[in-house]
């Protein structure tokens, strides 16, 4: 327990962790993985190599700091980051290896700084979030134990089916390969993939979501291929599941996770997608589809082109059959052939879609990259739609 002298001791450094946060998760993150290079294989060596993940730490600590004599207030984010754990089969014991070279970080980043008063308080700080995080994490656990379907870890499953989406996005259609029964999930959740990249011989999981609604037969996820000259891990990991991952492959899953999952406040939903982002948006949408509930559903989407647009024969039919859907697509550029109702040329703008109106009794779900997000909920919120109603998922780290 933190006393309140602990307290006001971590708060003073607050304006060390605003002005040098990420010199300090820089230090960390390579103290750590000098000592137990083990965990490059848990990491997310892409991130790494961005500093995505080191910034996202940072701030991450700070929002902590900050909040250190109430930190309830960081539940949304301590559930965030369980899910994401738990996706990746975090340990306890692995906490003990966080927190020891944290402490020894902030003693060798902040140097006299960092008193033997300021040492205890973080390490007072650190086991009170670790005990947080575990305990909820465990719940977690504990959850998917005594769930049938799920599991804890990972679990083989085979690639039943590939199917090319897009001139850049593909489908991986997966079984489990024992047989055993596909697991239940809520619409907008994700998985975690583990694959081995013999060319930096590390393994390297990534989280994908599953992009169509719960059924007994298969879970399915769609792939970006990543298509930049020089390619980072992340790229490397697309590429080697569109190049090298054929049907009856088998691959290493963990069981679906994410709290960016459909909400009850009202009947109307209105989906927001830029770019890949759209997959989890058509597990809800294809989900919300099936049901019978008499729901009112806007899907938007923005992307470069329409070669580069997945599910558009999927959407068609959808609205085709449901009246009470209807979908609104931007492009870049949009060719004479293309110049027809519910397709708009540009950058994401509710001003050209017809008819459109701010309806503040309505639930917004937004994902893609974070400027379209950024913009997104903007708008959002100057045309007095409440944060409440505006739910959104970034993939890696979360920055926004």
């Amino acid at each position: 327990m933190l006393s309140d002298k602990q307290k006001e001791i971590i708060l003073s450094t607050v304006p060390l962790l605003r002005t040098g946060g990420v010199a300090l998760t820089t230090h960390f993150y390579n103290r750590m993985f000098t000592h137990h290079p083990e965990l490059k294989n848990l990491f997310n060596m892409g991130n790494q190599q961005s500093g995505k993940q080191q910034t996202a730490l940072a701030m991450a600590v700070l929002a902590y700091a900050e909040n250190i004599s109430n930190p309830a207030v960081l539940m949304p984010a301590v559930d965030l980051i369980g899910h994401k754990h738990v996706s990746l089969n975090i340990q306890p014991e692995q906490y003990d290896i966080v927190g020891t070279n944290l402490l020894a970080s902030i003693k060798e980043v902040l140097q006299d700084l960092a008193t033997d008063e300021v040492l205890d308080a973080w390490k007072a700080a650190y086991g009170q979030l670790a005990g947080l995080m575990i305990g909820h994490e465990a719940k977690m656990y504990e959850g998917k134990q005594q769930t049938n379907g799920q599991w804890v870890g990972w679990k083989n499953f085979k690639v039943q089916r590939k199917v090319q989406e897009s001139k850049e996005i593909t489908s991986f259609y997966l079984v489990t390969e024992d047989g055993s029964t596909i697991p239940n999930f809520i619409p907008g959740q994700y998985i975690s993939v583990q694959v081995f990249l013999p060319n930096i011989n590390l393994n390297q999981i990534r989280q994908y979501s599953i992009s169509c609604a719960p059924n007994k037969d298969y879970l399915r996820i769609s792939v970006k291929r990543e298509r930049n000259e020089k390619l980072d891990i992340n790229g490397m990991i697309s590429n080697f599941l569109h190049d090298e991952v054929h049907e009856g492959n088998i691959l290493s899953i963990s069981a679906p996770a994410g709290n960016f999952t459909l909400q009850n406040l009202y009947p109307k939903k209105v989906f927001i997608s830029g770019g890949i982002g759209q997959t989890p948006l058509m597990s809800m949408l294809e989900s919300l589809d099936q049901s019978t509930e008499n729901s009112e559903l806007v899907w938007i989407h923005a992307c470069r082109n329409e070669e580069v647009r997945a599910f558009g024969n999927r959407l068609e039919s959808i609205t085709k059959e449901n009246q009470q859907v209807k979908q609104h697509q931007f492009y870049e550029v949009v060719n004479e052939t293309l110049a027809e109702k519910d397709v708009y040329e540009g950058m994401l703008d509710f001003s050209k879609i017809e008819k459109w109106q701010f309806e503040p009794e309505a639930e917004y779900y937004i994902c893609g990259p974070k400027p379209f997000i950024e913009k997104a909920v903007k708008e959002l919120t100057d045309n007095k739609i409440s944060e409440k109603h505006i739910f959104f998922e970034e993939f890696g780290p979360k920055s926004i």
